[in-house]
C-alpha cells in the first residue's frame, strides 16, 4: 500500500484516464494522485477483470473509481481492487449521464444519502485502503446547502476517508453531460463552507481548475485539488506540481525527455498488440503552445491509426518539428 497525498490529483475521465494516459502523466509528475476511468461493478464482476484492472506499477499512487449502488457488489469490487494493489477506492456519485442514471449510480445517488453511506460502510469493511466518494454540490432542484450537508453528514458518519466535491450541481434531465460541464456555474464557496462544517474530514475541490496558481490558492483552506480536462488537454501544467505542491525539488524534465521516456513503454505495448493510436491520443497536449506543436499533432493524428504504425509517428529525434 502506498501512502496518498491528496493535495493534487487528476480526475477520473471516461475514455481519457486509461492506463496509457496515466503512465504518460506519471512521467510528468511523480506525486500527483491518478484516477482510473469509472468502472462499473457489473463490468468487474461479469466482464474481463484483467482488462479493466491492469496498470503499470509506476502509476502509483493510483485510485480506482467504481460506479454502482449495491453495497455487496461494491464491497466485492473494492476487494478486487485492493488485491490488484490500488491505493484508493472511489465511488462515483457525480456522473449525470442517462446511461449512468439507468444503472442507478452516479449523481442520481445524491438523492439517496443513506444508501451511499451503506455503500461506503460495506466497502470500508471489505478493504484496508482508503474509500472515498466524488459527488456534486446538488442535483436538479435539490441543491440547498442543507441537503448537501445532510448528504456529506451521512458520508462522514460512514467514515468516508476523503470527500471530493465537484463544485457544480448536476442536472439529471434537460442537459447533456457535456453541457453540464459548463452549466450551471461553479460555486467554490459551497465547498469551502463544507470544509468549515466538516473540519475533521479531508475535502477536495474539483471543477474548472486550470492552473497551479489556482491550486495553491485553494490549498490554503482545502485539503486537495482535483484537476480534470485541463490536465488532459494541457498536461504540462503538472510539470511543476511536484515542486510547488508536494515540496519535491527533483529536476523538472523537459517535454522532449517525457516523450522519449514514453517510447520504451509504447514499444512494450505495441509488442503486446496495443495499437499506436490507443496511446498516442493521450500525448497530443504535451507540446501545447510550443512552436511546431500543431504540425506534430497533425502528424500523429494522420499516421497513428494506420495499421502497423509504430513509435516513429511520435517524431522523437525529429528536432526540426519541435
Amino acid at each position: 500500500m502506498h501512502s496518498i497525498d491528496r493535495k493534487l490529483s487528476v480526475a477520473p475521465m471516461l475514455d481519457w484516464t486509461d492506463r496509457h494516459c496515466r503512465y504518460f502523466l506519471r512521467l510528468i509528475s511523480r506525486h500527483t494522485l491518478l484516477y482510473t476511468e469509472m468502472i462499473t461493478t457489473g463490468a468487474l464482476i461479469h466482464g474481463d477483470r484483467e482488462r479493466f484492472l491492469r496498470y503499470d506499477p509506476t502509476e502509483h499512487p493510483v485510485a480506482l473509481q467504481l460506479g454502482g449502488s449495491d453495497p455487496k457488489d461494491l464491497a466485492q469490487c473494492a476487494r478486487m481492487a485492493e488485491d490488484w494493489g490500488y491505493d484508493e477506492i472511489n465511488l462515483n456519485v457525480g456522473c449525470p449521464s442517462d446511461r449512468v442514471q439507468n444503472g442507478r449510480f452516479g449523481a442520481c445517488l445524491m438523492a439517496e444519502p443513506a444508501l451511499v453511506a451503506e455503500c461506503v460502510t460495506a466497502m470500508r469493511a471489505a478493504v484496508r485502503v482508503p474509500v472515498t466518494v466524488k459527488h456534486r454540490i446538488g442535483i436538479d432542484e435539490r441543491d440547498s446547502y442543507a441537503e448537501l450537508v445532510d448528504f456529506v453528514g451521512h458520508l462522514n458518519a460512514a467514515g468516508c476517508d476523503a470527500i471530493i466535491v465537484h463544485a457544480r450541481k448536476a442536472w439529471l434531465k434537460g442537459l447533456s453531460p457535456k453541457e453540464n460541464r459548463d452549466i450551471p456555474p461553479l460555486r467554490y464557496e459551497v465547498v469551502r463552507a463544507l470544509k468549515r462544517d466538516f473540519p475533521e474530514r479531508p475535502i477536495i475541490v474539483n471543477g474548472g481548475i486550470k492552473t497551479l496558481d489556482e491550486t495553491t490558492d485553494f490549498l490554503r483552506d482545502l485539503d486537495g485539488v482535483m484537476i480534470g480536462r485541463e490536465a488532459y488537454h494541457n498536461p504540462w501544467i503538472l510539470a511543476e506540481a511536484d515542486q510547488r505542491v508536494f515540496g519535491d525539488d527533483h529536476p523538472v524534465p523537459t517535454r522532449r525527455q517525457v516523450l522519449e521516456s514514453f517510447i520504451p513503454y509504447a514499444e512494450r505495448q505495441l509488442a503486446a498488440g496495443v495499437p499506436m493510436n490507443a496511446m498516442s491520443q493521450h500525448l497530443l497536449g504535451l507540446f501545447q503552445g510550443q512552436p511546431g506543436a500543431r504540425a506534430w499533432r497533425r502528424r500523429i493524428s494522420e499516421q497513428a491509426h494506420r495499421p502497423g504504425a509504430g513509435v516513429e509517428v511520435l517524431g522523437v529525434g525529429d528536432h526540426a518539428r519541435l
